[in-house]
């Protein structure tokens, strides 16, 4: 599903990924850890194109997503890739439903449809009585959920998630955790998780350290 082949990314005179080949199959979930400022969230930014690699090759799901550019690049990412956040970044001023909708107006979905397929979502992660509350009348697990559920919005490929149960108490993290073993049975979903959390990293299919800018 991912081949990541000799990633190089510098900034300034400082190099942050060093040369990184990386294969990850359909459906697996594999976890990235290692000590902050390793170099975690800038790989995981350039698997999903927020990043432009300085050198080297990504393919996801047969396609070379660092030749895309514009308009192709970002219908690449709306169709392809769901991205979770540590701090959600919901739009404070939109309800649950009208955020999970999102990713459904900018692809060009009708109103309508886009309220059906995003209700459907919140209604998987148990949302379905609170689609017309604001983030902040909204607990953090939920808020979470939400997050979750807007990048499921598309039927993407891949989930990339940096730290998602970082700002989460254990009781709530642990429930994420247990969601995305769901999501990945329901909808075929492969991941790639940056995070500290030792559960999470002990329940991936796989875990890799990065350290100095290169996997161990």
């Amino acid at each position: 599903m991912i081949s990541c082949r000799n990633i190089t990314k510098s900034y300034g005179n400082v190099q942050i990924l060093k040369g990184i080949d990386l294969f990850v199959p359909e459906k697996e979930i594999l976890c990235i850890t290692g000590e902050s400022g390793a170099g975690k969230s800038t790989f995981l930014h350039t698997i999903g194109s927020l990043v432009k690699p300085d050198t080297g090759t990504i393919d996801i799901d047969g396609v070379e997503s660092a030749k895309l550019k514009g308009k192709d690049l970002a219908k690449f990412r709306n169709e392809k890739l769901g991205f979770i956040f540590q701090f959600h970044q919901l739009i404070a001023e939109l309800t649950a439903l009208e955020n999970a909708m999102m990713p459904l107006l900018i692809a060009g979905m009708d109103k309508s449809t886009a309220q059906d397929q995003a209700k459907e979502r919140l209604d998987y992660f148990g949302l379905g009585n609170r689609l017309d509350h604001k983030p902040s009348q909204l607990s953090g697990g939920e808020q979470q959920r939400v997050s979750i559920a807007r990048a499921l919005a598309r039927n993407p490929k891949v989930i990339l998630a940096d730290e998602p149960s970082g700002n989460l108490d254990s009781k709530n993290a642990k429930t994420i955790h247990e969601w995305f073993l769901k999501m990945r049975d329901d909808f075929n979903l492969t991941f790639v998780i940056v995070t500290h959390n030792a559960e999470l990293a002990q329940m991936a299919d796989r875990r890799i350290v990065l350290s100095d800018g290169q996997i161990h």
